[in-house]
């Protein structure tokens, strides 16, 4: 399933900005601010985010972080990475953000190295969300917060049905037009899989985590889990 998921977001990096406009009717940079407030990230920190498609919460990040800070980008897709690089160039050059290759499930860094941490839309399409969590627990120092920003199935009846008309009929078929119908219609499975705001807690609990709150946003399509890993170092 890793692969898949990975050739999938090789296949949609040069379009993937646009189809987020869509899908998220314009609205996902409001949410992506909100998620990188809730992470605390300040001048100076080595902050961390993860599956970072093209870059749009690293560069917030950064902007936070400052020129004394340092910001680290971790994806999956090397074609997302790219892309990811080439727009820090020209749109927000210092620090120097480091983009880098590499599984969730596996960082390539040491034990308690990140004041703060971000994952926009990665969470629901991770293989093992309790690995991924129990690694991004790992890599945190204590004190250190993190912020997880994603789709869900809201409760509501009303506003599930109108969330599954809305990929049906404009999210999937714009998708079509442009040659990525597959690619898309992943979302709405993946949707159903996910698990809802308590389980995200209850998960991030069983890793380690000691607070965990999970924020609904667009009357519950979209929600924020935000983390604290608590204690000193010894």
């Amino acid at each position: 399933m890793t692969n898949e998921i990975q050739s999938i977001f090789n296949r949609i990096a040069p379009v993937y900005d646009q189809l987020n406009d869509w899908l998220s009717l314009g609205q996902h940079r409001i949410w992506k601010e909100m998620a990188v407030k809730w992470s605390a990230a300040k001048s100076g920190d080595t902050a961390l985010d993860l599956c970072c498609g093209s870059g749009d919460l690293a560069l917030r990040l950064a902007r936070r972080v400052g020129a004394t800070g340092q910001v680290y980008g971790v994806d999956f897709s090397s074609n997302l990475l790219e892309k990811a690089s080439l727009r820090s160039q020209w749109q927000y050059p210092q620090p120097a953000i480091a983009w880098i290759e590499a599984d969730v499930l596996n960082l390539p860094f040491e034990d308690n190295q990140f004041d703060a941490a971000t994952m926009g839309y990665g969470l629901r399409n991770v293989k093992d969300i309790s690995r991924s969590l129990q690694e991004l627990y790992r890599v945190l120092k204590p004190g250190a917060k993190a912020a997880i920003l994603d789709f869900h199935r809201p409760n509501n009846p009303q506003l599930r049905a109108f969330q599954q008309l809305y990929l049906d009929s404009f999210v999937v078929p714009v998708a079509s037009y442009l040659g990525l119908k597959e690619e898309y219609a992943y979302i709405s499975p993946s949707l159903d899989r996910f698990p809802i705001g308590r389980e995200q807690i209850e998960l991030a609990r069983q890793v380690g985590f000691a607070v965990a709150t999970h924020y609904p946003i667009a009357n519950g399509m979209m929600g924020v889990l935000v983390l604290s890993k608590l204690g000193v170092i010894s």
